[in-house]
């Protein structure tokens, strides 16, 4: 009989996927995207973000709605960081992106582009954030502190459901 794998194996081996064996988007060794073409408000940010960044993008189309403007957006596992820094320019200076991420080393990837990517879209000061975290235990996130909820093929990949759909209902203001 086959052994199965506990919840914590199964998160410490996306970590260890997306953390260490991930060098960019050729690396990735699914088929579960579609081909489908983001929206055109989302490829006209596109064109503004570094070229790397996208490069080193994991995920699937696009989760990103319209209409962001100086809102507080929380994406869920973030990784490298595109899709912070899209909506970064969707919310304008005065709103808020936060990305949340358990791999280190994804994390340092989308840091490394801050001040770059701010200066392209001519923002005096940053409007991103970028949290090391389970996505399912957000305590650095305040209750209610958070407009719009993304994430790009990454819930699925969460073996604790339901605790990171706690986690988001606590940190959506109502």
């Amino acid at each position: 009989m086959a052994q199965t794998k506990t919840n914590k194996e199964i998160r410490a081996q996306v970590a260890q996927y997306y953390g260490s064996f991930l060098q960019d988007t050729n690396s990735l060794h699914t088929d579960c995207c579609t081909s489908s073409v983001p929206p055109k408000f989302v490829l006209d940010v596109l064109k503004d973000i570094d070229p790397q960044i996208v490069a080193n993008f994991y995920g699937c189309g696009s989760p990103i709605p319209p209409a962001l403007e100086g809102a507080t957006v929380l994406d869920l596992g973030c990784g490298t960081g595109r899709d912070v820094y899209i909506c970064s320019k969707l919310v304008g200076p005065q709103g808020r992106v936060i990305g949340v991420d358990m791999t280190p080393s994804q994390l340092d990837f989308a840091k490394s582009y801050e001040a770059a990517q701010m200066e392209r879209f001519g923002y005096e000061a940053s409007n991103v954030e970028f949290v090391e975290s389970f996505i399912e235990d957000m305590a650095a996130i305040p209750s209610e502190s958070v407009d719009v909820v993304i994430s790009n093929c990454v819930v699925n990949l969460s073996p604790f459901k339901e605790q990171l759909f706690k986690e988001v209902f606590r940190v959506l203001k109502p």
